[in-house]
């Protein structure tokens, strides 16, 4: 009985991953927009895209990052400046998407949202509510508004949208907007997916665990951990302590030195989610995301709150 659960369960297994080797025709066709393209997954995950024929929109924040990808990529590219946190600038976007792609019966194949920030990053109580702000206007509410406009061409071409989310939408490791940011893309997703599955759109979610790219720099990082501790009132800071502070550092360099190198994981996830017949709802990428980040997500709260426990510092006076 054991024996043939077994076999059938191989079989599902095979079979599925099979299908996922399967990828469409006509690729050369295809418009995809993608944000976030100065650096990091977005730079990368155009290239790609630009190597295997897709026309890619790139969408840069600065006119330096925009000219660095021209250069390294085909004719076919095209890029626009693009701020996410400015609905003027995502209309403006839109518009420049739609005159290139709307005389086409194809409309707009792919939309990556991958522009985003994780700083400021701190406990809650060292923060304000503009520092909870600018994260949520990048990471959330950027891509609410992008996508909103791009959705009239997407369903045109019964296209994809691919959300670059993170494994800290799945678990809370830390405090600030970045999680929250996350949390709130998973959920935008979801609602997102089922919405557009009667259009023939699919989303799809991509969920890294670190990695070591512009926006986790580990000197940006470390000079804004700095300034939030300055800059916080004294009871603050006679409470969580010095070494408090000095262990929160040390661990961040900890978890930022021990980071993922290997952008391909992500930018590979991405390609998939564009260019497969039958593409994953979700994406985990990297082997920390996997093999730890996940796993502890699914764990009862009292034991994932007491390993993160142990792992954090102790202020120096508590109740």
């Amino acid at each position: 009985m054991w024996l043939l659960i077994l076999v059938v369960l191989a079989l599902i297994y095979l079979f599925r991953w099979n299908q996922r080797r399967w990828i469409l025709p006509n690729l050369i066709d295809k418009y995809v927009l993608i944000t976030g393209c100065d650096s990091g997954f977005g730079n990368l995950a155009s290239k790609q895209l630009d190597r295997r024929g897709m026309h890619v929109l790139a969408a840069c924040l600065t006119q330096k990052g925009a000219e660095n990808l021209k250069k390294e990529t085909s004719s076919r590219l095209k890029t626009v400046i693009l701020d996410v946190t400015d609905s003027q600038s995502v209309n403006d976007a839109a518009v420049w998407v739609a005159s290139i792609v709307g005389d086409k019966a194809l409309g707009l194949w792919g939309l990556v949202n991958n522009a985003g920030i994780s700083v400021p990053t701190a406990p809650n109580e060292w923060l304000t509510k503009e520092d909870f702000s600018k994260i949520l206007n990048v990471n959330l509410l950027g891509v609410v508004d992008v996508t909103l406009k791009m959705l009239p061409l997407i369903r045109r071409a019964c296209g994809r949208v691919v959300n670059v989310a993170s494994i800290a939408g799945r678990l809370t490791i830390c405090g600030g907007g970045y999680c929250m940011s996350k949390y709130g893309v998973e959920s935008f997703s979801d609602s997102l997916r089922r919405e557009m599955k009667p259009f023939g759109v699919k989303v799809c979610i991509v969920e890294p665990g670190f990695f070591s790219t512009q926006v986790t720099d580990a000197k940006l990082m470390k000079e804004c951990t700095n300034k939030l501790w300055s800059r916080v009132p004294d009871e603050i800071r006679r409470t969580y302590g010095q070494q408090y502070y000095e262990k929160h550092c040390d661990i961040l360099d900890l978890l930022l030195s021990s980071s993922s190198t290997k952008l391909s994981l992500v930018s590979d996830a991405i390609e998939h989610a564009l260019t497969a017949v039958h593409p994953k709802t979700r994406y985990s990428a990297g082997w920390d995301a996997k093999l730890f980040y996940l796993p502890l997500s699914y764990l009862p709260t009292v034991i994932t709150d007491f390993l993160i426990c142990v792992i954090n510092p102790k202020p120096a006076r508590t109740a």
